[in-house]
């Protein structure tokens, strides 16, 4: 299997994992060529550095939160540049269109693009003419409605202009705590709100993974299963919100810090700009020498 390890393979997994290209290359080997069960390798032989967070995404645009009533949405649009980003009709446009779906509420991306924009027309009319205007293609990415009762409260963050947008539901507590917590998501990135939230699946991969962790460091049987309860806890306070150290005050986790404001966390929503889209690093150098080549001609 070894031949069939390419040197891409070798360097994801490297830039993944921090590990030196040999280390790299065996735990695909071990692996069969699976990435994940790679760096499950390489964790369990205690090889694998600190993950290193994903690679910067290419898509540019724009997200928002609009609140209307029990109802709120968050939106992203897209476009080509970071650019257009900064243009009045592409903000007024992500502005507008936040606002309509909060209000209406649409079950799909289809009844959002039929919605009624006004002088403009609807959504689809209204992206066909900006993106006349501006010059580049406008696309409404995708929308999420959350709807809240009474005696619950939304928080809402926008970081860096419209870069990431976070939204809270919070039982209880005021807007100013919701948004606080918000804040704290748009930061911290955390992949479940609770333990119960957790899959089961993904409960028994990562119990798996430190058990065989732990085997590895020769720890006595005995105390092996109170190990690994301690590095599942770790776990669960790095990817559960609740169980997060709470960004603003580190002695206590998110949790902890609504109860003292009379509030518990019910659900979140986090939207990056661009996240999950794969676009094409262009060569520079070769651009440049493609221009001059054409001068010449």
């Amino acid at each position: 299997m070894a031949n069939k390890i390419s040197a891409k393979q070798v360097l994801e997994l490297r830039q993944k994992t921090g590990i030196g290209m040999m280390d790299a290359k065996k735990a695909l080997v071990a692996a069969d060529g699976d990435m994940d069960k790679a760096v499950d390798v390489l964790r369990e032989k205690g090889v694998a550095k600190a993950a290193k967070k994903s690679g910067r995404v290419a898509a540019e645009g724009l997200a928002d939160i609009a609140v209307y009533d029990n109802a709120a949405a968050i939106v992203e649009v897209n476009a080509e540049t970071d650019y257009v980003a900064s243009n009045d009709k592409f903000q007024n446009f992500v502005k507008d269109v936040t606002e309509v779906i909060a209000k209406n509420k649409p079950a799909d991306m289809d009844a959002a693009m039929k919605l009624n924009m006004g002088d403009d027309g609807d959504v689809e009319q209204t992206i066909t003419a900006l993106t006349a205007v501006i010059g580049e293609k406008i696309s409404l990415r995708r929308f999420k409605v959350v709807e809240k009762s009474d005696d619950e409260v939304f928080g809402k963050y926008i970081h860096n202009g419209g870069q990431i947008a976070a939204l809270v539901v919070d039982k209880g507590g005021d807007e100013a705590t919701a948004k606080d917590i918000a804040m704290h998501v748009a930061a911290i990135n955390p992949q479940f709100l609770n333990r119960v939230e957790v899959p089961d699946s993904e409960v028994k991969h990562q119990t798996e993974v430190f058990t065989e962790e732990t085997k590895n460091e020769g720890k006595p049987e005995k105390i092996l299963p109170k190990i690994v309860d301690g590095r599942m806890n770790k776990w669960y306070s790095e990817v559960c919100l609740v169980d997060q150290k709470f960004i603003k005050d580190p002695d206590m986790t998110v949790a902890k810090y609504a109860e003292s404001k009379g509030a518990e966390v019910q659900s979140y929503v986090r939207y990056e700009v661009g996240e999950g889209i794969e676009k094409a690093q262009d060569d520079f150098a070769a651009e440049i020498k493609k221009q001059i080549d054409d001068a010449k001609n």
